[in-house]
């Protein structure tokens, strides 16, 4: 039987890791963390394995990846992985106007659970005060039981999130909270807790950036759908603005997504 690293996919797809992102997203923009009245706030990324190619535009981070396997001909360079995030950050944000979050790279960079925690006086908040790692291999193949990813729809060409902010201190501290609630679900294994860090994720995302979830381009209609799969399973929240993945949290199949698999540090 052949390993999955000479299968004709695997080398298609290459061996470069794709990140997930779930509870406390944006608090990684500066002008976002710049309203969290208890700083740092906290979100939560996950490397995972390639094993699937993401819908392009979808949250899985697809466009920084492709940047980082041009910059390093497909493989992860041995060097300090804070020196790693802080050269892609600068390849994929070099003259935009609205640079992607660090969190982006560091899903990309760094193996296992991650909870990143940002403080705008730290480094301007455009990097992580302090990130903090799991990677227990029993808590990822937990992990990779309990999240189903159900493809929805790649957001359009032409559409922004940031149309609309309302930046109230109170859901930025909220939204922090989400990505701590998420991270210590996760160590613990607790499946309802997590589910519970991204359904107050999503009512964060729709408080304080509304064209996240609702906008003219927009083809779903996300609301009814995020909280129909709420209802039926322990949570659930869009991969990225605009839809791509619903990620669900659920003990069992959630009918037409797959499961992801988390990727460990080797020990």
């Amino acid at each position: 039987m052949k390993s999955q690293a000479a299968s004709p996919v695997a080398k298609l797809l290459g061996s470069m890791a794709n990140r997930l992102q779930l509870a406390g997203g944006w608090i990684d923009q500066p002008f976002v963390s710049r309203h969290n009245p208890k700083p740092p706030g906290s979100m939560v990324v996950v490397q995972i394995e390639p094993d699937f190619r993401p819908m392009d535009r979808s949250g899985i981070a697809s466009g920084t990846r492709a940047v980082a396997m041009k910059i390093w001909k497909g493989k992860l360079p041995h060097r300090p992985p804070e020196d790693l995030v802080r050269e892609l950050y600068e390849a994929e944000n070099k003259g935009k106007a609205e640079p992607s979050g660090s969190q982006d790279m560091i899903g990309l960079v760094y193996p296992g659970v991650n909870r990143l925690d940002y403080d705008f006086k730290i480094h301007g908040g455009v990097f992580p005060s302090h990130i903090e790692s799991c990677n227990s291999p029993k808590v990822a193949r937990w992990l990779g039981k309990v999240l189903h990813l159900l493809p929805v729809e790649q957001r359009p060409d032409g559409y922004s999130p940031l149309g609309k902010k309302n930046l109230a201190p109170k859901w930025v501290a909220r939204l922090s909270q989400s990505g701590k609630d998420c991270y210590d679900a996760i160590v613990k294994m607790n499946a309802k807790a997590l589910g519970a860090s991204l359904n107050l994720n999503m009512k964060c995302w729709e408080a304080l950036l509304p064209h996240v979830v609702r906008h003219p381009l927009l083809r779903p209609d996300l609301m009814p759908l995020l909280k129909a799969y709420q209802r039926q399973f322990l949570g659930a929240m869009y991969s990225g603005c605009g839809g791509g993945y619903l990620i669900v949290v659920s003990n069992e199949p959630v009918p037409g997504a797959f499961n992801v698999n988390p990727r460990v540090a080797p020990k």
